[in-house]
């Protein structure tokens, strides 16, 4: 099993920023892929960013330019700079694993609002 806790988000106005954390404990070895995904009141959970273990990166084309993702792999750790905030990603934002038995794992969820 693996463990996510998230910290960060927060109200912010837009135009502004926020960092998001991660941290992984559990079965890390396992895990392969570590991204973030959000979900909006009344809409399906969405992919924001992703990295692999071995450093490579998926952008929601949303967010490119905006959002910066990186993972310490030595402290377990996933993190998201999130810059130029706009109200539409205001949503619910998660933490996920994926691990190398094709399992994914979720983190409990931290609030972003963004207001205009």
């Amino acid at each position: 099993q693996v463990q996510l806790v998230e910290s960060g988000g927060g109200l912010v106005q837009a135009g502004g920023s926020l960092g998001l954390s991660c941290a992984a404990s559990g079965r890390i070895f396992s895990i392969s892929v570590m991204g973030w995904f959000r979900q909006a009141p009344g809409k399906q959970r969405e992919l924001v960013a992703a990295v692999t273990r071995g450093g490579r990166i998926n952008y929601a084309d949303s967010v490119k330019g905006r959002f910066t993702i990186s993972r310490d792999n030595a402290q377990n750790t996933l993190y998201m700079q999130m810059n130029t905030l706009e109200p539409e990603d205001t949503a619910v934002y998660y933490c996920n694993a994926h691990d190398m038995y094709n399992q994914d794992f979720w983190g409990q969820g931290t609030q972003v609002t963004v207001s205009s």
